[in-house]
């Protein structure tokens, strides 16, 4: 493991001490129809059962709790789309501090009242016209909040990190892991863990078609900007340009990037809830989305799912455009 890496596997076994009792060791699920997807053994780690919703709340509590008790008092802000600050207002609540979260005007409603039910403060943003981490700092020196950043941050990673951790205790035998790349933190963690546990495991994340800045910053080898807020309906995913801090491990550490399109998202939310009785967000199912035509060496791969934050209504009305022969096709 490079030295030159912002996160080592010693942080997310400290991170996996913090959590332990806290978040929920969530289920590695399979079904003989994803192996007939995949062409190969699939295991399925199912982020979208544990507390808040996703994995964000294992990031969010890991860095709350690392504050000083002075500086939770005071209180955390974060930015978000939805999940991270479902995430950093549970955290908050367990551990005693006030949570502050910025959110873009077209974020889903139900991650936005949902974090508003758990304590947090709501300040909206114009995703196209405001300066969101601008926002986020002059909030932060205005009123001493110590700022968690969703992804590009070092305990936040961390915390991420113990999903991949889990995951290869419970299935030791993967040469593979699929993960979804938004801000990159997840994927920099789950690669860090992984690598640590086995250095030829290879990690490969996973973007929207739409939304790929991640896939354009390896190509180009540096960060990389795309023109516009992505439009896709993984909403979680709609970066323009990868987080700094996790560039700098996925870009060493990744064995690359595939895309999804809308509609093999659409698809695998589906499949998560034919085959495994899960339900699935749409950032939380591109991974899943990736399993037909794999170009990699024969052998077990594992899928995080990453979430299941979603609107009842949007989840019927997605999954309800899925049919059998779209299936088939597609597999």
């Amino acid at each position: 493991m490079s030295p030159a890496l912002p996160l080592a596997a010693a942080d997310i076994y400290d991170a996996q001490r913090r959590l332990r009792g806290v978040s929920v060791s969530t289920p590695a699920l399979s079904h003989p129809a994803l192996d007939g997807i995949a062409g190969r053994s699939v295991v399925v780690k199912v982020e979208a059962l544990q507390r808040s919703g996703s994995f964000k709340f294992r990031g969010a509590y890991n860095a709350v709790a690392a504050l000083s008790p002075s500086d939770r008092q005071r209180g955390v802000i974060g930015a978000s789309s939805g999940n991270h600050a479902q995430a950093l207002a549970l955290a908050g609540r367990l551990l005693g501090a006030p949570v502050t979260v910025v959110v873009p005007h077209d974020a889903p409603q139900g991650k936005v009242d949902g974090a508003r039910a758990l304590g947090a403060d709501i300040v909206t943003h114009h995703r196209q016209r405001e300066d969101r981490d601008a926002l986020v700092e002059r909030l932060a020196a205005d009123h001493g909040y110590t700022v968690v950043p969703s992804a590009s941050d070092h305990a936040v990673m961390a915390g991420a990190g113990t999903v991949a951790l889990e995951l290869l205790w419970q299935t030791p035998v993967l040469t593979a892991i699929l993960v979804p790349v938004g801000g990159g933190g997840l994927a920099a963690g789950t690669a860090v863990a992984a690598k640590h546990i086995n250095p030829n495991i290879k990690v490969i994340g996973v973007e929207p078609e739409t939304g790929a800045d991640t896939a354009a910053s390896l190509r180009a080898g540096q960060l990389a900007e795309l023109p516009a807020v992505p439009d896709t309906i993984a909403d979680g995913l709609r970066h323009t340009s990868p987080a700094p801090l996790p560039w700098e491990i996925n870009r060493q550490l990744l064995h690359g990037v595939v895309t999804v399109t809308d509609t093999q998202i659409v698809q695998a939310m589906g499949w998560a809830f034919k085959h495994l009785k899960v339900v699935a967000e749409p950032s939380g199912a591109v991974a899943l989305a990736a399993l037909a035509g794999l170009d990699l060496p024969p052998g077990p791969v594992g899928v995080i799912l990453s979430g299941g934050s979603v609107d009842l209504d949007a989840f019927h009305r997605l999954v309800a455009t899925s049919s059998t022969a779209k299936e088939a096709a597609l597999a």
